[in-house]
Formats: C-alpha cells, sequence, structure tokens
C-alpha cells in the first residue's frame, strides 16, 4: 500500500482537477483546477520513471561495470516529458489568466457563463 502512495496522489489531484473543471464557473478557479491537473500528470510521468535505488542517467567515470549501471539507471524520457510538461502548463496558465482579466474587464464579472455572451 505504501509504495503506492504517489499513484493515490495522482488519483486525488486528477479527480480534483476534473472535479473544479466541471463544477466552477469562476475562470480563477477554472485556471487553477487545470494547474492541479497539469500537476497530477507531472506526478503520473515521474512516477513511472521511478526506480528503487536507482541512479541518475548520467554517464560518469564511475567504478561500476556498465551493464550494473544500465541496470540501475532510471529512465530519463519521463524526466523530460515532465520537464517539457512544466513549462507548457506555466504557458497556459499563463495565457488562461490573462484571459480572465480581459474577460473581467469587459463584462465585469469571472463568472463563465457570462463571458460566453462576448462577441467579437
Amino acid at each position: 500500500m505504501i509504495e503506492n502512495i504517489h499513484f493515490i496522489a495522482v488519483a486525488l489531484l486528477i479527480a480534483l482537477g476534473i472535479y473544479t473543471l466541471i463544477f466552477k464557473r469562476n475562470l480563477i478557479k477554472i485556471a487553477m483546477g487545470i494547474s492541479i491537473l497539469a500537476s497530477g500528470i507531472n506526478l503520473f510521468l515521474i512516477s513511472l520513471g521511478y526506480r528503487a535505488q536507482g541512479i541518475a542517467p548520467i554517464f560518469t567515470n564511475a567504478a561500476i561495470a556498465a551493464s550494473e549501471v544500465q541496470a540501475k539507471m532510471v529512465l530519463p524520457a519521463p524526466q523530460a516529458l515532465t520537464l517539457t510538461s512544466i513549462v507548457i502548463s506555466l504557458a497556459v496558465t499563463a495565457l488562461m489568466l490573462s484571459f480572465a482579466i480581459i474577460i473581467y474587464q469587459k463584462t465585469g464579472s469571472l463568472d463563465a457563463t457570462k463571458s460566453r455572451r462576448l462577441k467579437g
């Protein structure tokens, strides 16, 4: 049970993010829900690449045999995907918040139902 605690945290973060997206109308809360959802996905990607007693995927002049090093190395792909996802989610959050500011200036409210009445 304790070995899978990170997967439980992933499920809770994703469930909280989806709940926020479905049931909240405030644009700031929707942006926060998307950020929480992205955090859950990032934690999932990192959890996939975890290996007990693993070493960093950096080749050094260590005194360990090459086959033993390869067996203990963690996968670098989930780490790279997570870094990319963090940058993308930061940009998306900034864009959503800037849209929320513009919608607030136009409508005087952060309610998502009122923003649907805006026309170009």
